[in-house]
């Protein structure tokens, strides 16, 4: 019972992340119709640039969080205006290889600028919790909480607000939003940029745990591609529900399986569920 309540604590925390950064993705691509495959290195350069505003720059760990999720949304809007922007009325296929070049530069910026090799960012909150057998750190508690905090106020902003309402009109109609006064590209903007700082939120909150590497970005991007499809193309509620899915697979799994085939377990996840239902958890429309 003991290894069962910590696996399934475990992929609660492993689902946390996996919420977080399948959100910014769902958003870009429910919304805008776009595939960004950048979005895992979008994630990686977040928990570099925490190393950087918290290590190198001496900010500490919470200062830094803020600064690299501010710059994470400035990349973000710098990447939809000179990458994503130009492609607009062109096929699908080119977005496609604008992202996979886009990629390939943010991987190969980090290893020139920190290096191949792991860094780590140093554990704020290292101290240990016992609770009904299970072990767990401060730390992973704070993914947690901090993925709860995000969810709610990303749905609030996006039920509650005037931006988040015209960022649906876009998701809805995007001719018809234009029609209505709405500045499509102001929208396309913001998007991108809130999608790059939940990339940056996840990223920070999950340093600290496991170290970080230029490619770490790759395997959790397509994870997050995974999570959209099973939840459902475009779907907010899907994308929440398949991250923390996907975690207690991956956990259990590996507890009770091995975990050399976690990562196997994601696109066995992802054959059943289209299987079953091939638009997804929470999808409406085809895939």
């Amino acid at each position: 019972m003991e290894l069962f309540l910590q696996q399934v604590f475990n992929g609660i925390m492993f689902g946390s992340t996996y919420a977080i950064v399948a959100l910014g993705l769902t958003l870009v691509m429910g919304i805008l119709n776009i595939p960004n495959f950048a979005h895992g290195h979008l994630y990686m350069l977040g928990g570099y640039l925490l190393f950087f505003f918290a290590i190198t720059l001496g900010l500490g760990y919470w200062a830094g969080l803020v600064m690299a999720v501010i710059a994470m949304a400035v990349v973000g809007m710098i990447m939809e205006r000179i990458v994503y922007r130009p492609l607009n009325e062109q096929p699908h296929i080119n977005a496609f290889i604008a992202a996979v070049g886009s990629l390939l530069f943010l991987e190969s910026f980090a290893m020139v600028v920190w290096g191949a090799q792991g860094l780590r960012v140093e554990n704020p909150y290292p101290q240990m919790i016992d609770f009904m057998g299970v072990t767990m750190s401060v730390q992973r508690l704070l993914v947690i909480i901090g993925a709860i905090v995000l969810i709610l106020g990303l749905h609030f902003f996006m039920k509650k607000t005037i931006a988040g309402a015209t960022i649906e009109a876009v998701a809805q109609n995007r001719e018809g939003a234009m029609l209505t006064g709405i500045n499509v590209n102001r929208v396309s903007s913001m998007t991108f940029a809130i999608s790059a700082a939940t990339a940056a939120v996840a990223a920070s909150l999950i340093s600290p745990i496991f170290m970080l590497s230029p490619a770490m970005g790759a395997i959790l991007g397509m994870k997050a591609f995974i999570i959209v499809i099973l939840g459902g193309m475009g779907s907010i509620p899907g994308a929440i529900v398949g991250g923390y899915l996907l975690g207690l697979i991956e956990a259990l799994g590996g507890g009770y399986i091995s975990a050399d085939y976690k990562d196997v377990f994601a696109f066995g996840a992802l054959i059943l569920i289209l299987a079953i239902k091939p638009t997804g958890l929470f999808g409406k429309g085809e895939v």
